[in-house]
């Protein structure tokens, strides 16, 4: 699947909140809780941060040009980082909002008829929550992973926002509707938190998961039994791309051509085995001492 068909996930996501934001508003207006005004705000955050996903899927999707050879990827880090930022937002109104309802409280209506239709959102966003996250791991769409993680903590707000109305149901304290509302926020801020650290950990060039890692050193292996040697891995990932580079030392008396084909076939046997990969390879001769020398990103 190429990024631009990518984009379609993001549409969908743009058109579930704006379903779950009229159910989870109307829910509100009939009953008057507190905790689903902060699901409905919560929703309202999912919209935006859809709309940011698609436009940095868009941008990522562009092939690369003289200002950026290595494309645009990296930009989805930037849809996560303000994904996050927006998180925080709706967790500082969901707070006031809740400490407003504390100090004025106020009688849950209709609680019956709001929580049938919250429960309809929820299962909206969890269907939805489930696809984005499969599509986003898959093809390493931290976009789509991000969105995918907010909607379905969108999901466990519900699912507590419901619990508690339908505590106030039974006990007739109200104060558990505000109070469960900050819970919620709390959780949201812990959310956002999480996206904010993977993006700008993503933004510090780290390298590529302990698995693909292991797959490039088994290949490695492969070609190290019939005597050649390597040196010199550095990984990184950009979103959905990743970037290896290693060294290859094979005899000083190979003709280029020989060397050539070698690498090729190096190269061919990674993307095969990782998905999106960008391969740099530098040939040495094995029995040169500077080959074993240059291991070092700064080499003096």
């Amino acid at each position: 699947m190429k990024n631009s068909s990518l984009t379609k996930f993001a549409w969908l996501s743009i058109f579930t909140a704006i379903v779950t934001i009229t159910l989870k508003t109307i829910a509100y207006f009939l009953t008057g809780s507190v905790g689903l005004l902060s699901d409905a705000i919560e929703s309202l955050v999912n919209l935006a941060a859809a709309i940011i996903a698609l436009i940095m899927l868009k941008i990522a999707e562009q092939p690369p040009d003289e200002e950026h050879k290595y494309g645009h990827s990296k930009v989805e880090y930037f849809a996560s980082i303000m994904e996050g930022l927006f998180i925080f937002i709706a967790a500082v109104a969901i707070i006031y909002s809740a400490i407003n309802r504390i100090i004025f409280p106020r009688i849950i209506e209709q609680a019956y008829l709001g929580l049938g239709i919250s429960i309809i959102a929820s299962i909206i966003n969890y269907v939805v929550a489930l696809k984005l996250l499969k599509v986003g791991i898959k093809h390493h769409s931290i976009a789509l992973e991000a969105d995918g993680h907010h909607l379905m903590t969108d999901v466990i707000t519900t699912i507590g926002v419901v619990v508690a109305i339908f505590f106030v149901i039974i006990t007739g304290w109200q104060i558990m509707d505000p109070v469960v509302a900050i819970l919620v926020a709390i959780n949201i801020i812990y959310t956002g938190f999480k996206l904010m650290k993977r993006s700008v950990l993503g933004l510090l060039d780290t390298s590529i998961s302990t698995e693909e890692i292991n797959i490039v050193r088994s290949i490695f292996n492969k070609y190290e039994r019939r005597g050649l040697n390597f040196h010199g891995l550095r990984t990184r990932q950009s979103a959905q791309r990743r970037f290896v580079s290693f060294h290859v030392l094979v005899p000083g008396l190979w003709s280029v051509k020989r060397g050539h084909d070698l690498l090729e076939k190096i190269e061919k046997d990674i993307r095969d085995a990782i998905d999106k990969v960008t391969i740099s390879t530098h040939l040495e001769p094995i029995e040169d001492p500077i080959s074993h020398a240059d291991v070092s990103i700064e080499r003096k």
